[in-house]
């Protein structure tokens, strides 16, 4: 791939954002995630340039609480959204991102990278293990309506 750039999210290119997390998250509206980005929820959002086109995205955060698996006390960077348009898939991108994301951990003082997805995502959870994440733990939440 030629011409190709992770940048950062600012306010010139927040919409293109937003769009990217309404396709991995659907249940979103591209007005919620603004409003999130806008109020400094999400401060460490970054998109992947091809060319002219906007085609991925992660989203990074530093979790100082509970991570499963983490080990000791020391925050632990944590990957909050990961995605590739479907065209852009196979080609690496993903993979680029998560690269990115373990030099942004180091540049952050961060000497771990936690992540997560819904058990029935066997992609994900296959994507995850073919760039060295080791499964914590996998928890199956339960609710009941009364």
């Amino acid at each position: 791939m030629s011409a190709t750039a992770i940048v950062k999210v600012t306010g010139e290119n927040c919409l293109e954002w937003a769009r990217l997390c309404c396709e991995l998250w659907p249940d979103a509206s591209p007005e919620e995630m603004l409003d999130g980005f806008l109020s400094g929820q999400n401060d460490y959002e970054y998109l992947y340039k091809s060319e002219d086109c906007y085609v991925a995205f992660i989203g990074l955060s530093v979790r100082k609480e509970y991570v499963e698996g983490k080990e000791g006390t020391a925050p632990v960077g944590y990957i909050e959204g990961i995605y590739v348009k479907p065209e852009y898939r196979g080609k690496g991108i993903a993979r680029e991102l998560a690269e990115f994301a373990k030099v942004w951990c180091v540049k952050n003082g961060l000497t771990m990278l936690a992540s997560d997805c819904l058990i029935e995502n066997s992609a994900s959870r296959s994507f995850h293990n073919s760039i060295g994440f080791e499964e914590a733990n996998v928890n199956v939440h339960f609710i009941m309506k009364i």
